[in-house]
């Protein structure tokens, strides 16, 4: 069976997203943490998700999700990067 590089990845991705939640969690900053939390694993849950898409036309809509939710977490993360009393994620 063929790996599912872009599945990988986005697994990866998650666990990367949890261990900084975990971090935000230690410095009490709960309130990104979740939002963090909810929208960087739901990129990965969406693109598992678009793998039993219906059709194709599901597949694409679910995809979309997924680079919603990417945007979202990019949004999150930019703000715990320009905050001087947030930590930043370098591996993110």
């Amino acid at each position: 069976m063929k790996q599912n590089v872009i599945l990988e990845m986005s697994l990866d991705f998650s666990v990367l997203v949890i261990e900084f939640c975990e971090v935000l969690d230690a410095h009490k900053r709960f309130v990104i943490s979740k939002q963090l939390l909810r929208c960087g694993t739901s990129v990965g849950a969406n693109i598992f998700e678009a793998q039993h898409a219906e059709s194709m036309v599901d597949f694409i809509h679910k995809m979309k999700v997924a680079a919603k939710e990417a945007n979202e977490t990019l949004y999150w993360l930019t703000l715990c990067e320009r905050s001087q009393h947030y930590p930043s994620c370098p591996e993110l």
